[in-house]
C-alpha cells in the first residue's frame, strides 16, 4: 500500500495532467466553434470551462482531506474527499439537465421548422478529438482513483467521461450535417438527449454514494462478513458482534465487540486484540481506524466472573 505522500503525489499528477488536456480542448473547440461556424461547438468549449473548476475542488479538497487528525478532528480529515464528490456528482447532475434541456430546446425549435446551422469539418474534427481525449482521460483518472481509494478522483474522471458523452451528441450532429445534409443536424440534439441521461445516471451514482458515506453508512454486507472472518480467525475470540463501520475518505472505520474467555488475563486479551488490529491493518490499510471493547464470554445469556465458578463446591 502506498502512504500518504505517495498517494497525494499521484492524485495531484493525474489531476493535473486532466487540466492540461482540458486547456487543450478548451482551446481547440472554441477555435473550431468560431472557424466551422458550429453554435454546437462553442457551446462544447463553454461547458469544458466547468471541468476546471472540479480540477481545482479536487486539488483543494484531496488536500484538506490528507490531514491528520489534530484536536477537533479525532477521526482525521477524510470526509473533505467525500464532501468533493458530493459537488462533483451535483456538477454533473446539473451539466446532464442543462445537455437535454438544450437537446429538448433545439430539437423543437427544428421541428417547427427552424433551420439549424450547418458546421464545417474542423468543427468535426474538434469534436472527433474531444471524444477520444476525454475517453482516455476518463481511463487513467479512474485507475488512478480506484488505486488511490480516492472517490473524489474517480467522480472526477466521470466528469471526464460526461465531457466524452456530449462531444458524442456533438460528433453525431455535425457528422449528419455534413454528410446527410443540413436538415440531418437534428441528429445533433437527439444525440444530446440520450446522452444526458446516461450522464445524469452517472451523476446519480456518484453522489448517492457520497450522501451514504456523509451520513455515516455501513461499509458492504461483504467486506463487514470479511472483517468478522479475519477476526474470527483468533482462536481465543468466541463471537464477535455490535459490529460498526464506515469510510472516512479514503480510509474506513471499524468498531467492534468481542468476546474471548473470561478467565482470560487483560495482558493477554490486550496481546490477541493487538493481533487482530495489525490483521486488519493489513487487509484495509495502515490508517485504518480499529476500536474493539472486549467481553467476557457469556453463560446462559449472562457474563460470569471465572473467579466466582472456581470458589463453587464441585457437585
Amino acid at each position: 500500500m502506498m502512504d500518504e505522500k505517495q498517494r497525494l503525489r499521484e492524485v495531484y499528477k493525474v489531476t493535473i495532467a486532466g487540466s492540461i488536456i482540458n486547456v487543450l480542448l478548451l482551446v481547440l473547440k472554441f477555435a473550431a466553434g468560431i472557424l466551422g461556424h458550429s453554435a454546437a461547438m462553442i457551446a462544447d468549449a463553454i461547458h469544458s470551462l466547468t471541468d476546471f473548476v472540479t480540477d481545482a475542488i479536487v486539488l483543494v479538497f484531496v488536500r484538506l482531506g490528507s490531514k491528520p487528525t489534530d484536536r477537533d478532528h479525532d477521526y482525521g480529515h477524510g470526509k473533505y474527499e467525500t464532501l468533493a464528490s458530493a459537488i462533483i456528482g451535483v456538477s454533473l447532475l446539473v451539466v446532464g439537465m442543462m445537455i437535454c434541456y438544450s437537446g429538448v430546446t433545439k430539437t423543437y425549435h427544428a421541428m417547427c421548422g427552424e433551420p439549424l446551422q450547418q458546421p464545417g469539418f474542423i468543427a468535426l474534427a474538434a469534436a472527433v478529438a474531444s471524444v477520444v481525449l476525454k475517453e482516455w482521460a476518463y481511463r487513467f483518472t479512474v485507475r488512478v482513483g480506484r488505486r488511490c481509494h480516492s472517490e473524489a478522483v474517480v467522480a472526477n474522471a466521470w466528469h471526464h467521461r460526461s465531457d466524452a458523452l456530449s462531444s458524442v451528441g456533438t460528433t453525431v450532429g455535425i457528422g449528419g450535417a455534413i454528410i446527410l445534409g443540413e436538415k440531418w443536424a437534428v441528429l445533433d440534439p437527439l444525440t444530446a438527449i440520450v446522452v444526458s441521461f446516461f450522464i445524469m445516471k452517472a451523476a446519480w451514482s456518484v453522489l448517492s454514494k457520497a450522501v451514504d458515506e456523509l451520513t455515516d453508512g455501513s461499509l458492504p454486507k461483504e467486506t463487514e462478513d470479511e472483517i468478522e472472518s479475519i477476526v474470527s480467525e483468533d482462536n481465543e475470540v468466541s463471537v464477535v458482534h455490535n459490529l460498526c463501520t464506515r469510510r472516512i475518505g479514503n480510509r474506513i472505520a471499524i468498531e467492534m465487540h468481542v468476546r474471548m474467555p473470561g478467565e482470560t488475563s487483560l495482558y493477554v486479551a490486550h496481546r490477541h486484540a493487538t493481533e487482530i488490529e495489525k490483521r486488519l491493518k493489513q487487509r484495509f490499510g495502515a490508517d485504518t481506524h480499529i476500536s474493539i471493547h472486549l467481553e467476557p464470554v457469556k453463560v446462559n445469556g449472562h457474563y460470569e466472573d471465572p473467579a466466582v465458578r472456581q470458589e463453587q463446591p464441585q457437585p
